[in-house]
């Protein structure tokens, strides 16, 4: 499974938009951004949430539905 951070990731690399920049506009640090596009840690409800707004993207963007195991 592919985590929402490195989707954001690839889709930050297809845009041309930087770490940094992204960092600015959401307010989030560059080194919790850096790991949770990574996959190393996740991205809080509110942090997907600033990210989306920065993007202007539907925050539907990156989910994927999951079903019950």
């Amino acid at each position: 499974m592919v985590e929402i951070g490195v989707m954001i990731k690839e889709y930050l690399k297809e845009n041309g938009i930087t770490q940094v920049f992204l960092s600015k506009r959401t307010g989030i640090e560059t080194s919790k951004l850096n790991l949770a596009l990574n996959g190393s840690r996740r991205l809080s409800l509110e942090e997907y949430a600033a990210v989306c707004g920065a993007l202007n993207v539907d925050t539907n963007k990156f989910l994927k539905p999951r079903l019950p195991v």
